[in-house]
């Protein structure tokens, strides 16, 4: 089994940046690529791009970035959802690899 995995998906590319970087300060972890999702009724969203956020490490560590990041983005569009994987299974692992920022 892994390292402990939290996700924040926020609204837009700006807001992941913000809770990307608070979440880093907040706590000793890693971050796997930004992902993105168009969601399917984006013209009834404010910020029609949903990114997620994803942070490795400890599970104190990744929850203290989690939440971190989540106060942080409330400041700039806004959290969709937030959830913490205590142990990452081996399968899941190139699962939190892929991303759709990639052209690759």
């Amino acid at each position: 089994m892994g390292n402990a995995t939290g996700i924040i998906e926020v609204y837009g590319l700006v807001a992941a940046f913000v809770a990307c970087d608070a979440g880093c300060k907040a706590a000793d972890v890693t971050v796997e690529h930004f992902d993105k999702n168009k969601p399917g009724n984006p013209e009834s969203l404010t910020v029609p791009l949903i990114v997620a956020v994803k942070f490795r490490g400890t599970v104190d560590n990744v929850t203290a970035a989690v939440e971190a990041a989540a106060e942080a983005a409330k400041g700039v569009s806004g959290v969709v959802t937030t959830h913490i994987m205590s142990s990452t299974e081996p399968d899941t692992e190139p699962m939190l690899k892929i991303n759709a920022f990639d052209k690759n």
